[in-house]
């Protein structure tokens, strides 16, 4: 397929992606941006609270828009492939039921404002770039080989976390007490973008080879990346060789190159072509979600 028709395609998938997206808001939450998800519910009629824990919260999120995304495949001709391992990438494949040349890999990704800082968000990891994404004729950990997917895209939720002194998990509530439960989670705010849109130069997690997300909320919902400037294939290119070339510094070390500007300059670019602006990590030390 040439790749004049490979970017229409996916330019046509992003586009009635996005479209998509912004339905989603009234599927997940009340019209005063609560989550509708109140908790789990026994065949007594007894109503235990969720958790907060992040992965619970984004396991029932994923739960929640399921039938939809079955919906937005279905009315545009795809039929959806589940990722077979749970460390598989990723979570989901659109195959045109006409055509199954025509994949596209979508992540779903949720992470949580800081409260201490609620410009920013927790951040997330990309995908892997080690062996599926170096070798992408590759089927490790990967539903498809990497290749033949025209377009990688990331649907993600940002939310609130509801305040702790207002969340009682230890509380057990009957059926007619549902409105008086407090959500976990609100003020949901959705984004589509291709994964090197809102890709850091950053990993996402230091014991594994994740690509991390920039997390400043205003630059993930405008797709504004590091790699903004460069485009897709300076992303390829730099989390292929992240950690494996070394230069020299000014005082006469030797170090690996895990920046982009430092990849620029070892490549004879301007590293200003970096967009540093959204190259400011929430916090020193942080965990990304998935």
């Amino acid at each position: 397929m040439r790749q004049q028709e490979r970017n229409k395609l996916k330019a046509e998938f992003k586009q009635k992606l996005s479209e998509f997206v912004e339905t989603l808001k009234g599927h997940i939450s009340t019209p005063d941006d609560q989550w509708t998800i109140k908790g789990f519910i026994d065949v007594f009629r007894n109503i235990y609270t969720i958790s907060a824990d992040t992965k619970i919260v984004s396991k029932i999120l994923e739960i929640h828009l399921f039938p939809k995304l079955l919906e937005f495949a279905n009315e545009n001709n795809y039929y959806i492939v589940l990722a077979e391992q749970q460390n598989y990438y990723p979570d989901l494949s659109f195959v045109h039921a006409d055509d199954e040349k025509i994949k596209f890999a979508l992540d779903l990704k949720t992470t949580y404002r800081l409260p201490d800082k609620p410009e920013f968000c927790n951040g997330f990891t990309l995908g892997s770039h080690g062996e599926y994404f170096i070798n992408r004729k590759s089927n490790k950990n990967i539903q498809f080989p990497y290749d033949e997917y025209l377009g990688h895209f990331c649907l993600g939720i940002i939310y609130s976390r509801s305040a702790s002194e207002h969340v009682d998990e230890t509380k057990t509530y009957k059926l007619d007490e549902l409105k008086s439960i407090v959500s976990v989670i609100s003020e949901f705010q959705f984004f589509v973008h291709e994964k090197w849109e809102i890709a850091s130069d950053l990993q996402g997690s230091s014991n594994t080879a994740n690509i991390g997300s920039i997390t400043r909320i205003e630059d993930i919902l405008n797709g504004n990346g590091v790699f903004k400037n460069l485009g897709e294939k300076w992303f390829d290119e730099y989390w292929i060789n992240y950690g494996k070339i070394q230069m020299a510094t000014p005082d006469g070390k030797v170090k690996k190159i895990t920046t982009l500007k430092n990849y620029l300059l070892y490549r004879g670019k301007d590293p200003k072509l970096a967009n540093s602006t959204s190259h400011k990590p929430a916090r020193k030390k942080r965990q990304a979600q998935k």
